[in-house]
């Protein structure tokens, strides 16, 4: 059998490109899984693609996605995110990502890494599946529940759990490409080879 893409990424280069080099690709390090999880945030209720196209902008308005800075965005900062159309100007998504800043850097002095917290729900491994089709893939897991009641108790907000099984795709928490796709064995050499299996 021909190996492809999972079909979902097909509709435009950078999609392709976010497929082949980034989505389900194991990510252990704290700024990474923080950049993600504003971005699925933010995209809540819209296609990944609408965010993808506006990645750069963020990691521009939102100083690189540092914590430390975006949890001091005041009323007025966050005003002057709400004009800038190269965001998804949504109030209660800005004013999340101020608020899971504040949640990462609680988290932090707590004496636990954003990683190591996010990490737990799969034992510190990899999840690898063996979906043959786009139409098997869950929108959501016990794991992801977990794991959103988790995050909503460390004071997070917009980390449902079907927005957090989408996280657990792109950071690679699960291996959810396809068999057929050329990035599913390429994503379990490289977990195997972290040692995440």
């Amino acid at each position: 059998m021909e190996e492809k893409r999972c079909g979902w990424c097909l509709s435009t280069p950078l999609y392709q490109r976010y497929h082949d080099q980034e989505w389900g690709r194991p990510v252990t390090d704290d700024a990474t899984l923080f950049e993600f999880l504003l971005l699925e945030g933010a995209q809540a209720g819209l296609s990944w693609i609408t965010v993808l196209n506006k990645r750069e902008n963020y990691r521009r308005l939102f100083d690189n996605f540092d914590p430390e800075k975006i949890a001091r965005y005041t009323p007025k900062k966050i005003e002057k995110l709400l004009q800038d159309p190269g965001i998804i100007r949504n109030r209660l998504k800005v004013e999340s990502a101020v608020k899971n800043a504040r949640a990462a850097l609680a988290l932090r002095d707590s004496g636990s890494s954003l990683a190591e917290f996010l990490w737990q729900f799969t034992d510190g491994r990899v999840v690898v599946n063996r979906y043959r089709s786009l139409n098997q893939v869950p929108a959501s897991t016990p794991a992801s529940d977990a794991m959103s009641k988790a995050l909503k108790k460390a004071g997070f907000s917009f980390v449902g759990s079907t927005i957090m099984y989408a996280h657990m795709q792109a950071t690679g928490m699960v291996n959810d490409h396809l068999v057929t796709c050329p990035a599913h064995a390429e994503c379990e050499r490289e977990a195997e080879r972290r040692g995440l299996l």
